[in-house]
């Protein structure tokens, strides 16, 4: 526009001046001299007018294809540039940071690298492109979860079509560049920047279960209306293939949303834990499960903890054949991966997903902002731990050698921390143990009293963790990856649905109540009311328990809180427990530690 306004300027004077010079000629001449020169002008004006459209075509500011591309893309998301932005279909600005080699590659191309940096412009601007129309979409795609057009959310995506994937996985949904400058708070480097030495400055996180990976007793809901249902496989094959997907996008994009991101990193949290199930990325045999839908959101999700300078850890919460018989894991019963009939086949299912996952994940745009890369959560104890080691070793190589830099984590697998010590050696911080801390399945710690809960906090498990911190005596590098303020198994199917409680004795097997005064006053009342609720006595309790797990558990490399949100159970909830006034309004600011003597409860009862 200025350069054409320019010109045109230029052409009016020079008119101007001819027509003053042109005094003493001949009338004739007077006449033909402003014929040429209206000629010319309108010749100018349409090579100016030819210019600028040219300039539109190639910015596909005006498009003139049938189908969107690659190109098309990153050109929506970002006129003024050659590289997109993070910006979202909403209209969320980003980060211009790549050109000629970002994450969306020409069609024909089966995988993705990219060789630009992660760094990016501080003042992004970003107009993101409109929608694939259902034109756009191959007949291949129409109508499957790969086509926009059928999303039920928006929101945060990239909704041009494409086919493009990275280790066989669809980058779809994702814009071309991404913004590393966030950090989540103060006290922690932005994600461009080294976290530098867990051990030195420990994490502080939180999971987002029951999203990506259902469990009953967070969302009771999607469960309540059968009592035969008792997990994800059971809800799938119930509601069959179309009410499956529908009713778990639904729950996709409304269970967790952006502000969910925005609060956590407000809590003075650092890091998430995200866990998902292999059929985010493939499904076998005769699963019913909702093949792909969660895959999407899982990258969406990242971009979120992108957002908010959040640090991620990759969970693989359920594998093909099921790694420990809970519903957590997809399917309730038996284990079937390693030991079981099809123990083998699935175990080697779970290692070609991890070579499709690593793939994906070594991408650029991940190499910051993936902390963590979880090899499976919570194999059953009763797997022979030779084999599980086994197995572990194939996992990291196949997930190192495909570029993975993240600390690649394995569970301790229920057994604790002292029998790994000497195993597994050799891989120095580039592999950690991750132990779950509970008191509440081990009726041994159930009974213990409220102070003696917070001693134990204290004292029992600072003892673990200092030991197996230390090659010496245990593994080495050791994060915390799961624990919570349940002082009881009272949440309503947190042992499975209709399984009842250790603390009132309903637990199957139970041959009696396991609360402190292991008698008929042992109930679940307190424990699954309504948070607003609690006394200031139980309250009081909540937080210094809160307090001394955050104050030991930051003696490993760190913590991640389970979980993010509940549907009814407020003590696995740290939105409840901010909500409610029961935990630290921010994690690193806190009242009190182990240092300090535990505060008087009044007169809390110990039963309920």
């Amino acid at each position: 526009m200025i350069g054409a306004e320019s010109s045109t300027e230029r052409l009016h004077a020079t008119t101007a001046v001819g027509a003053g010079d042109d005094a003493g000629i001949s009338g004739k001449k007077r006449k033909i001299r402003p014929l040429w020169l209206w000629i010319a002008g309108i010749i100018a004006i349409l090579a100016i007018a030819g210019a600028i459209v040219g300039a539109l075509i190639a910015k596909d500011v005006i498009n003139v294809h049938s189908k969107s591309t690659p190109a098309t893309v990153a050109a929506a998301e970002n006129p003024g540039s050659s590289a997109a932005t993070s910006a979202s279909a909403s209209g969320t600005p980003g980060s211009p940071t790549e050109s000629s080699s970002s994450s969306i590659r020409p069609s024909g191309s089966s995988t993705v690298t990219s060789s630009a940096s992660s760094k990016s412009s501080s003042k992004p601007t970003s107009t993101p492109g409109a929608c694939s129309s259902s034109d756009d979409i191959p007949s291949n795609a129409k109508d499957t979860w790969q086509d926009p057009t059928s999303w039920l959310d928006m929101t945060g995506f990239n909704c041009t079509f494409t086919d493009e994937t990275v280790g066989g996985l669809p980058i779809l949904g994702l814009n071309s560049s991404w913004d590393n400058s966030k950090q989540a708070n103060p006290n922690v480097p932005p994600l461009s920047k080294p976290w530098g030495s867990y051990s030195n400055q420990p994490f502080r996180g939180v999971s987002i279960g029951g999203w990506l990976a259902l469990e009953p007793f967070i969302t009771p809901s999607l469960f309540e209306s059968d009592s035969s249902l008792k997990d994800e496989y059971s809800l799938c094959k119930k509601l069959g293939p179309e009410k499956a997907a529908a009713t778990l996008e639904k729950h996709y994009a409304t269970f967790i949303t952006e502000d969910d991101f925005r609060s956590i990193a407000a809590a003075g949290l650092d890091h998430i834990r995200i866990p998902f199930s292999y059929w985010a990325v493939k499904t076998f045999d005769d699963d019913p499960y909702v093949f792909g839908v969660s895959w999407r959101y899982l990258l969406r999700g990242i971009e979120w903890a992108r957002k908010y300078g959040l640090r991620v850890k990759l969970d693989l919460h359920g594998v093909p054949g099921s790694q420990n018989g809970w519903n957590h894991s997809g399917r309730d019963g038996t284990v079937n991966w390693i030991t079981g009939p099809d123990g083998s086949t699935n175990a080697q299912r779970t290692l070609d997903i991890h070579d499709q996952l690593s793939k994906f994940f070594a991408q650029d745009r991940y190499k910051n902002i993936v902390a963590f890369y979880g090899l499976v959560n919570e194999p059953a104890k009763s797997i022979p731990q030779d084999d599980l080691i086994a197995w572990t070793q194939k996992a990291y190589q196949i997930v190192h050698d495909n570029g993975i830099s993240a600390t690649q984590v394995f569970s301790e697998s229920m057994r604790g921390l002292d029998p790994w010590h000497g195993k597994l050696t050799g891989y120095g911080d580039s592999l950690a143990l991750d132990v779950h801390e509970y008191t509440i399945f081990d009726n041994a710690l159930l009974k213990f009293k409220h102070t003696d809960r917070i001693s134990y906090a204290c004292k029992g498990w600072a003892d673990q963790l200092n030991a197996g911190m230390s090659p010496t005596t245990g593994f080495g590098p050791v994060m915390v990856g799961e624990w919570s303020q349940a002082d009881s198994d009272c949440a309503v199917a947190l042992n499975g649905v209709g399984t009842g409680a250790r603390w009132t004795g309903t637990f199957y097997g139970s041959n009696s109540p396991a609360c402190p005064t292991q008698n008929d006053q042992c109930n679940c009342d307190m424990a699954n009311a309504d948070s607003s609720t609690f006394s200031p006595e139980y309250k009081l309790f909540l937080q210094t328990w809160a307090e001394a797990q955050m104050f030991t558990f930051e003696k490993s490399w760190g913590w991640f809180y389970w979980t993010w949100k509940t549907e009814s159970a407020p003590l696995w909830s740290y939105q409840a427990g901010l909500q409610g006034g029961y935990l630290p309004a921010v994690a690193f600011k806190r009242n009190w530690d182990c240092s300090q003597p535990i505060p008087s409860l009044g007169s809390l009862p110990e039963f309920y």
